[in-house]
């Protein structure tokens, strides 16, 4: 690995590190997840799973399972941008979870062309129709991060 790779994956570290601790803010119990979204170094959005504004912050049902209308990390930071005068065109998504299929859809309209992720879930999807889109996916195993 060459010195612009080992920093590109210290700066990746760091900041999956920092949507891991945005997570908490979540007030969802199955499931905490946290995105950033970084653009030339800069953080311009965040996220965190949880119901939409002015709703109450219950996330899961009588059976424990999740409300339907919870958004998800990458939906809220991705929809932060929108009211926002920051463009995420060129941006990199840092996110604790795999983005499911519709967040991979709101991720390859938004522009963004990075995204980096700690956490893989069951189905692929999502990272899948990311790929077809040209957009980099990186994972990075939640034990390396601990060793850099």
């Amino acid at each position: 690995m060459n010195a612009i790779e080992l920093k590109q994956q210290e700066l990746d570290t760091r900041y999956i590190r920092m949507a891991n601790i945005w997570a908490e803010n979540s007030y969802c119990i199955r499931r905490k997840v946290g995105a950033l979204i970084v653009k030339d170094k800069m953080i311009i959005s965040d996220g965190y799973n949880g119901t939409p504004s002015g709703f109450e912050n219950i996330c899961e049902d009588e059976q424990n399972l999740t409300k339907p209308y919870v958004l998800h990390a990458e939906a809220n930071a991705i929809t932060k941008i929108a009211r926002s005068n920051n463009s995420s065109e060129g941006a990199t998504l840092y996110v604790t979870a795999s983005p499911c299929i519709e967040c991979a859809k709101l991720i390859i309209q938004a522009g963004i062309k990075r995204v980096v992720y700690s956490e893989k879930y069951r189905l692929e999807d999502g990272i899948n129709l990311l790929k077809r889109a040209n957009i980099e996916v990186v994972y990075l195993d939640p034990i390396k991060q601990n060793q850099l």
